[in-house]
């Protein structure tokens, strides 16, 4: 793969991004990978110095970075800020880490015809939206439109230009890519470049999105510009009615080619544009493992530490990096502690800091119940080690509620973060509020351990390991188990889009796993916000389905068990169904969840159990198990360290280096991806009215069945 790692002669910083990781360099600038303080990622385009000192550069990359600003399409990403005015001009947009379409059709091939029609239909919104600012991109390629889940992304407006700019581009250059430039491009008419121009190279995209190959063929720059303005494009292999609309968009004269709105009318397809299934299976495959290896960053350590002018309460100070020439936001050690008055001599000296664990959750919200199984756990294991005569120190346990919001867990970290005694977090219990919140650790070197939020989270945090396997790694390992128990086929697979990349991670995985070993599915998606399953479901079973599973919030499988009253096959919902309300519903029964909680009925945590029924009289819930184990691998750590109270950013390593056996799991974390290098995932069925544990989930995938 691409080192993609920073050089000394990097910048560390750029417009409030910190700089990760290098995604490419042409002539005109270095693209980078980076990071704003709220944990956003971005690319982030800076231009050479030698066009920066260019006044009419300046002035035309000001007028095109504010007309971009204005772009407003799902389909082009997003331009999140700019400098015109900076010594080196920078422009960031969000960051879409799929592959380039040229990517996936040199890898597999020519694209089915529906993903065709629906590729033209959102890149031909992309580009509406584009014009409609009074842009005119100028570099429609392959290269230049990367692919997601949910559909392309239009990237790169490093030479758009404006609709009413005629100085700053020569007449006589070229401007673009060959093999996908319109006419007037190739005979550079600079000047007289439209929106005509762009729904041309779009053609152009198109035609080698169903081919394989450019439909002015390849070879010399200037072969390809004279077919271009004299040839006729070779479109032989492209289905017969989405050839008419692209000989439209390949007519030499701009005045015949559809405007970008007619083309999305003249591309008829049934399945809406934005769906998950728009991609052939093995090109899906290939979005995620291109998406996993660029969110794979290489760590980043920090050599040398400056001191901040002042002190500041959050005791943060900059950290340089030598090697990488980045510069990353860390903690300033313990030494601020808070003050105190000493019995009325009027001085005042630091108050000696307590030893304590934090615990981030979600104790008030929708999301409760896992939150406050995981303080509980956590809690008792506090209790317990404070318990015993040998001690080394007492500890506490302090919580900070974001009930479950994205926009609370930042102020709910920074509350942990700026309490001297607390030593290291569990937290938090959702995927949204622990990336909200991964932030504020990293900037104080704080360790966490996260038991519950399974998202593949950006792994550029210095200070933070995952407890538990990804949402991906759980899916697989219910497909594993269909397949080891049950040879009902087809399976119907739902993908409900309201629980967002948890529900499409599931769904992708289960889709790969069960076509791998022969057997067919029959895939569905439905809105975010979908109440009414009911259509979907009656389509499902009509197509003969015999088995089903489910990805998508709890509201939405509880409507999934009532829409399949009746239905006989093997029926499982993804991880958020474990809840004891899904269990309540009287048409849940004999379904089947695979989830990275144990349960709390399993006899290896059978003592556990006992424990905590007798500290809270009653029977644990789902997640407090895994409190109690991260409780106690943090303590352990803690322990583990003789002598007096150490750094927090001390824990680090320790804790991601740890291995300890838990009661619901054993821990050893990949020192690369800093996540739990010995998956563990459970099955559990709903009988009478609760969940039933059927033991762990395979780990491999069974023997063929001979089908």
């Amino acid at each position: 793969m691409t080192d993609r790692s920073l050089r000394p002669s990097d910048p560390s910083f750029i417009g409030g991004h910190r700089l990760l990781a290098r995604l490419g360099e042409g002539g005109m600038g270095v693209v980078y990978l980076g990071r704003t303080e709220s944990g956003a990622l971005a690319a982030i385009k800076v231009i050479q110095s030698e066009y920066a000192h260019d006044d009419a550069f300046r002035a035309r990359f000001r007028r095109e970075a504010n007309a971009a600003r204005r772009v407003d399409s799902p389909w082009v990403v997003k331009v999140t800020g700019a400098d015109p005015d900076a010594e080196q001009p920078w422009l960031a947009t969000a960051f879409e880490p799929g592959p380039s379409l040229a990517d996936a059709v040199g890898r597999h091939g020519p694209l089915p015809v529906r993903t065709v029609r629906l590729l033209g239909k959102m890149l031909a919104r992309a580009l509406a939206a584009v014009h409609e600012a009074g842009l005119v991109h100028r570099d429609v390629k392959p290269g230049n439109i990367l692919l997601a889940a949910d559909g392309p992304r239009l990237i790169d407006f490093g030479i758009a230009r404006s609709l009413d700019d005629t100085a700053i581009t020569s007449a006589d250059l070229v401007v673009g890519s060959p093999g996908f430039l319109s006419p007037e491009q190739a005979t550079a008419g600079g000047e007289h470049l439209g929106p005509a121009s762009d729904v041309f190279s779009l053609g152009c995209v198109l035609a080698y999105a169903a081919t394989g190959r450019p439909p002015f063929g390849s070879g010399a720059v200037a072969a390809l510009l004279y077919r271009a303005v004299h040839d006729a494009p070779d479109l032989d292999g492209v289905e017969e009615e989405t050839a008419a609309v692209l000989l439209r968009c390949l007519a030499k004269d701009p005045a015949d080619r559809p405007s970008a709105a007619e083309l999305d009318a003249a591309l008829v397809e049934d399945v809406s544009p934005g769906t998950a299934e728009w991609l052939p299976a093995d090109v899906v495959r290939t979005v995620a493992e291109r998406s996993a290896a660029m969110l794979a960053l290489p760590e980043i350590q920090a050599t040398l530490a400056e001191a901040p002018p002042t002190p500041a309460p959050s005791r943060r100070r900059f950290l340089a990096v030598a090697s990488g020439g980045a510069a990353v936001l860390a903690a300033g050690g313990v030494a601020a502690w808070a003050a105190r008055d000493t019995g009325g001599s009027g001085k005042r000296q630091a108050a000696a800091p307590g030893w304590a664990l934090g615990v981030q959750a979600d104790l008030s919200g929708a999301g409760r119940g896992a939150g406050q199984a995981q303080e509980q756990g956590a809690r008792l294991a506090v209790e317990e080690f404070n318990a015993r005569r040998d001690k080394p120190f007492t500890l506490e346990l302090k919580t900070s509620d974001d009930a479950g919001r994205a926009e609370r867990a930042a102020a709910a970290a920074k509350r942990l973060a700026d309490d001297p005694d607390v030593l290291a977090v569990l937290g938090s219990s959702t995927d949204q509020t622990t990336q909200a919140a991964l932030p504020v650790y990293d900037a104080a070197l704080l360790p966490v351990i996260s038991m519950s939020a399974g998202q593949n989270l950006y792994q550029n945090i210095r200070s933070f390991v995952r407890g538990r396997p990804l949402h991906g790694t759980v899916a697989m390992k219910l497909a594993f188990h269909l397949e080891a128990t049950s040879a009902a086929t087809p399976v119907g697979v739902l993908l409900d889009r309201t629980a967002g990349d948890v529900s499409w991670q599931t769904i992708q995985m289960v889709n790969f796993i069960v076509r791998k070993y022969g057997d067919a599915t029959h895939p569905r998606v439905v809105p975010a916000g979908t109440t009414d399953l009911g259509p979907v479901l009656k389509d499902m079973r009509g197509a003969g389905i015999k088995a089903f599973v489910y990805a998508g919030p709890l509201e939405g499988a509880i409507r999934a068990a009532r829409g399949l009253a009746g239905f006989e096959g093997p029926k499982y919902a993804a991880e958020p169904a474990l809840d004891p309300r899904f269990a309540a519903e009287e048409s849940a029964a004999g379904w089947t969840v695979v989830a990275t909680a144990i349960g709390p009925d399993a006899a290896r945590v059978h003592s556990f159990a006992q424990a905590f029924h007798r500290r809270y009289g009653r029977a644990p819930a789902f997640w407090a198990a895994e409190g109690y184990d991260a409780a106690n691998l943090l303590i352990h750590r803690l322990t583990a360290i003789r002598g007096q109270r150490p750094a927090r950013k001390a824990l680090v390593a320790p804790l991601q280096a740890a291995t300890y056996r838990g009661i619901s799991r054993d821990f050893a974390f990949d020192q690369k991806m800093l996540q739990l290098s010995t998956p563990a995932s459970f099955v559990h069925r709903v009988r009478d009215g609760a969940f039933q544990y059927l033991g762990p989930a395979p780990d491999r995938a069974p023997q063929p069945k001979g089908r």
